[in-house]
This record gives structure tokens, sequence and C-alpha cells, in this order.
């Protein structure tokens, strides 16, 4: 199993990326663990505490959790990846299954960070891109996607968006083996990564 990292700043382009390397590969060959759905459930904590938290540090996340299940995926068992609500900051009672395939990526804005989850990587890649091009993606996304009016998405970008960006997630970058510029825009980078798997699933077949 091929297991690709795929990290960079919120609003990144990520998400294009990461669909546009699918499709230039065999859709069937590849499964996807993102690590938005390994937020920690917190139903302890009230809702309007729970909107509060910071999304964009580490400690939002379980690590130990989302390594038990590229580790399973790894030795060809199948998880139950949790689904994260942004709405109400909780799991829901829902699950995806994933099952093990050739190539797994594992894609999020903190998934270079944390030494446990690179060391399972075979390729890592850090989307790289202007801070005014992340923040418009950032503030459509939120507004559409999260209802948050647009005094509620500037405010936590500026308290925890871009100083979580400036603390953990671009020095990130220097664990990646290759950085690519303004995300799914990038279609060269798409056919040579695309390329390079195809011939790694080539060579151990």
């Amino acid at each position: 199993m091929i297991v690709i990292g795929i990290g960079g700043g919120s609003g990144s382009g990520k998400t294009t990326f990461v669909n546009k390397l699918i499709n230039s590969l065999s859709p069937k060959s590849v499964s996807l663990i993102s690590q938005d759905a390994y937020y920690k459930h917190n139903p302890q904590i009230a809702e309007t505490e729970r909107k509060k938290m910071n999304y964009d540090h580490p400690e939002a996340i379980e690590w130990s959790l989302l390594e038990k299940h590229i580790t399973s995926l790894q030795k060809g068992d199948t998880v139950q990846q949790p689904v994260y609500s942004m709405l109400t900051c909780l799991r829901t009672d829902q699950q995806v299954t994933i099952s093990p395939n050739k190539v797994l990526i594992v894609e999020g804005i903190l998934i270079l960070t944390q030494p446990e989850i690179r060391d399972l990587m075979s390729i890592k890649i850090f989307i790289d891109a202007d801070a005014d091009h992340r923040l418009m993606r950032v503030v459509k996304r939120d507004m559409e996607e999260r209802g948050r009016d647009i005094d509620q998405v500037m405010t936590r970008y500026l308290n925890t968006v871009r100083p979580m960006h400036e603390q953990f997630i671009e020095p990130s970058k220097r664990f990646a083996d290759i950085i690519v510029p303004v995300g799914g825009d990038n279609h060269v980078a798409i056919d040579l990564l695309s390329q390079y798997i195809a011939a790694q699933l080539s060579n151990s077949a």
C-alpha cells in the first residue's frame, strides 16, 4: 500500500488537489481518509463552548485513532471512520467504512505535524498557497458549509486560523517530500505524481 500524506493550510486547495489526483488514478484503487473526521468528540462540553474551541491546534485531533486506522488499513483490515459535524462540533452516530486499497490518501491541515503519522507515509506532500488566497477560500467555505457569518469567520481566522498556521502548519512544510504551489490548479504536479504512483504500483505488482 502506498500511503500519501497531503497537508497544507486551511483553504490552500487540498480538497481540489486530492480529487483531481484520485481522478487521474484509477478511483477504485484509492482510499481516502480525512483528518477532519478525527476531531475529538466532546459531548460533555456545551455547544456554545465547543464552537469557540481551537480546531486548528494539533490537540484538537485524536491522533491515536487515526494512527490505528492507518495501521489497520496497511495490514489489510477495514476500518470505520468517524463522521464529524462542523455544525454541532461533535461526531455523529454515522461511520464511513474505509477498505484497504493499493493507495491510501490521508489529508488534512495538520497531517504533517505528527511524527507518528508521518512515519506511516510513503510520500509527504504540502499544498502551498498565498495567505490571501487561503483567506478567500476559508471565508467562502465557512459561510456556505459551516453556517458562520463574515464576522465569525474573520474572528476565527485572526484568533486561530492564522496564528496556528504560522505556529504549526507552515513549519510542517519542511517534512514534505514535495511542495505543490497553487494546489488543484497545478496540473503538472498532479500528472507527475500520478505517473510516479502508477510506476510504483507497477513495480510492486
